[in-house]
């Protein structure tokens, strides 16, 4: 079963979130008081797999859920091989929908500078929230149709 295992926010854009109990997703926004909440862009809720994290692990890298920048950290989801267009559900409420894959690492990403190596640009999954609501640790994630 897929699902969230971590929900983290950072109140400023280029440094690591920290993790939360649970959060409040809106729709066409993001995580409320999350610094890259914004309703005008298509990368509104970022996503990684804690098996992408756990790929750093494995290189001697001391690091976990929310040190990417990362919204929701997933477990037993392949996000990178989700097309673009792409509707997932998590939890009772929650629909998010995929708007790209990567991204460009900026010269200031916290994780970047600490250890010289990022994992988003390929592994990074961003979405935009077309259905919002409470998400925490354990929600199941289902992909629900391709658009």
């Amino acid at each position: 079963m897929a699902k969230i295992i971590a929900v983290c926010r950072s109140r400023e854009k280029g440094t690591k979130k920290g993790a939360i109990a649970e959060g409040i997703l809106r729709e066409d926004y993001g995580l409320i008081s999350d610094a890259h909440a914004d309703c005008c862009t298509h990368r509104q809720v970022s996503l990684l797999a804690i098996e992408s994290i756990k790929k750093m692990r494995n290189l001697g890298f001391d690091v976990g859920p929310g040190d990417f920048a990362e919204n929701l950290t997933t477990e037993g989801i392949d996000l990178a091989s989700i097309p673009v267009g792409t509707c997932v559900s998590i939890g009772k409420e929650v629909i998010l929908e995929v708007t790209q894959i990567g991204k460009e690492c900026h010269t200031g990403c916290a994780i970047l500078r600490q250890i010289g190596k990022c994992i988003m640009p390929k592994e990074g999954v961003f979405a935009k929230v077309i259905r919002g609501g409470l998400v925490k640790a354990g929600d199941q994630i289902r992909i629900e149709k391709n658009g």
